[in-house]
């Protein structure tokens, strides 16, 4: 999950802790400082353009008005803005999201959970490449890497195409790092019309700016966690690389994560309030908002009073932003998290605030008053991951209490341990996906001449085509985590909106996102806890990750509602 970090992570050289670090104190004194990017939440019944009015009077640069929740984005120089802003009349809140301009090295925000041991503790003859590089290409086929993707046999997505293999009127939004709309596997079901860009790049962060303006076309992702996202939902199935668990659905970037993997709160309301005014039918959510891991309700004992200010602002702003989606007709869809934590008990956020680095610092975690969003918000899908043995994910995050509503299903994610007397992680135990050509060069595992390096080995695969007589290629990795979970849950939601969708008049062809959220979970194959229920895991898990597993068969704290299944979801000629 791009923007996912808890208590414990597997590194590259094995599973380690996070480090902590003490709050800085913060000021109302206005000085000049950088110019920075800052969210102000109006009131509820107030004008967000109203509100813009009064602050450009003030000096503030606005950058956009949604007014669909009363949220307006602003530049200032002010190093007082936000607690100046709070004070005024009408306003609900604000925070600071980024400085704009500055240009030190970038600090990518790495989940190391997603791509555990690449390179360094690459498991000897596993995830092998030999089939990469040109084949023999039969449209209507299985695609040529399609034999690698065990979670799509595990959720029964073949036998579900051919009942329903998804609709090009059904649009799927990737709220994610962006969606590479070239990539020879997600082109043929892009939608360049619709897909969207709400974030401006963040050079502190994302490192020196690739287009001007520092905001990157609707069509690119310099991350690549937003085009492996797309490719598990609905790569097409055109002969070539893989194929999705919707490869006839269509693919809408929507984009509100930086190149670097942080989810702030302007671009992701941003997102949400576009995916509901431009009639996408399902939304893709594998990220936590930032900079808290988790949001309390006038903060947690620990935080300072402006940082409890900007919880409440961001709690309120999401609320908004996910009731005006459902109310839209939005099936939204998220990742439960790759901490490992059980959500009933999330006991001491250690990682938080992650943004400017330096400020974290310990806050204790009240489950009734604090939450992560987007997952735990109003209306969300909550999707835990499972490994090929189907057992929960060992990073996965679960929950001890059945009724909290913090799990809904589970669904295939990897688990890089999940195969036989496991010594180091394993590739082919992950989700193998569509990623950017230039992402996988830039790291490292493609050189310039697009073959695969010795530290991309096993890990990245290639696939070529010959189309129109020139040859195309696409890149596959290997990625895990929840994040990797969602969309397949995705993917099957668009699968029952393509199955039972109507044509509503003006409002087009779609399906009632608290249906398609009722077809998802009754569908899914009951998957009781293990025995014994406090599940330890095999070495070389620390046993810091094993986790009990509450309820039944029916509904427990591991896999929800149980592991989805896309054949039993389009099963019925109408619901």
């Amino acid at each position: 999950m791009a923007a996912v970090l808890g208590a414990f992570a597997l590194g590259a050289t094995g599973l380690t802790a996070t480090a902590t670090a003490t709050a800085a104190p913060t000021s109302s004194t206005s000085t000049a400082g950088a110019e920075t990017s800052y969210v102000v939440l109006a009131d509820r019944g107030s004008s967000a353009t109203a509100l813009a009015k009064r602050l450009e009077a003030k000096g503030a640069t606005v950058t956009s008005v949604n007014e669909a929740v009363g949220m307006v984005t602003v530049t200032s120089t002010d190093t007082a803005f936000a607690a100046q802003t709070r004070a005024m009349d009408g306003v609900f809140g604000a925070a600071g999201e980024g400085v704009v301009g500055r240009s030190p090295q970038a600090k990518k925000k790495q989940d190391a959970v997603e791509r555990p041991g690449k390179g360094a503790d690459k498991v000897k003859g596993a995830g092998s490449s030999a089939n990469s590089g040109k084949g023999k290409h039969k449209k209507g086929a299985a695609d040529p890497l399609d034999d690698k993707l065990w979670g799509m046999d595990m959720i029964n997505a073949r036998d579900a195409h051919k009942v329903e293999a998804g609709d090009k009127r059904v649009k799927v939004g990737i709220i994610d790092t962006g969606v590479d709309g070239s990539h020879p596997d997600i082109a043929p079901n892009f939608d360049h019309k619709l897909s969207r860009n709400f974030v401006t790049d963040i050079p502190d962060i994302d490192g020196p700016c690739e287009y001007e303006g520092c905001v990157d076309p609707a069509d690119v992702d310099n991350g690549g966690h937003g085009t492996h996202v797309a490719g598990t939902v609905a790569a097409s199935k055109n002969g070539m690389g893989v194929s999705g668990v919707a490869p006839d659905a269509g693919i809408v970037n929507i984009r509100a994560g930086q190149d670097a993997g942080y989810f702030f709160v302007g671009p992701t309301v941003n997102a949400l309030t576009y995916a509901a005014d431009a009639g996408i039918d399902v939304v893709n959510m594998s990220f936590y908002v930032d900079p808290w891991a988790y949001y309390c309700q006038d903060g947690a004992p620990e935080d300072s009073p402006e940082e409890a200010a900007e919880q409440n602002m961001i709690i309120e702003s999401m609320s908004r932003a996910l009731n005006y989606a459902h109310d839209h007709d939005v099936t939204m869809v998220g990742a439960l998290g790759n901490a490992a934590t059980d959500l009933a008990n999330p006991g001491t956020d250690s990682s938080s605030p992650n943004y400017p680095a330096g400020n974290e610092h310990d806050r204790t975690i009240d489950n009734s008053s604090c939450w992560d969003l987007p997952v735990e918000g109003e209306h969300v899908i909550g999707v835990s991951s499972v490994g090929p043995s189907e057992r929960k994910a060992y990073y996965s995050n679960y929950t001890t209490d059945v009724d909290s509503g913090e799990i809904e299903v589970s669904a295939p994610g990897g688990d890089a341990y999940d195969w036989p007397n496991a010594t180091g992680p394993n590739p082919e135990s992950m989700i193998l996906s569509s990623v950017p050509e230039n992402v996988v060069k830039s790291e490292g595992s493609v050189d310039e001449d697009g073959n695969i390096t010795p530290d991309g080995e096993g890990w990245v695969l290639k696939d070529c085509d010959t189309v129109k007589g020139e040859e195309v290629c696409g890149y596959y990795e290997y990625y895990q985590g929840t994040s990797m979970a969602s969309p397949h849950a995705a993917g099957v939601s668009a699968l029952i909106v393509s199955r039972y969708g109507k044509v509503h008049g003006k409002a087009g062809f779609g399906l009632s996102a608290d249906t398609v959220k009722e077809v998802l979970m009754d569908s899914a194959r009951d998957t009781a806890c293990p025995e014994p229920r406090l599940y330890d895991y095999p070495a070389p898990i620390p046993a810091a990750y094993n986790a009990e597993c509450v309820g039944d068969a029916d509904f427990n704290g591991f896999y929800g509602d149980g592991i989805i299944d896309a054949q039993a979801a389009v099963a019925k000629k109408k619901l």
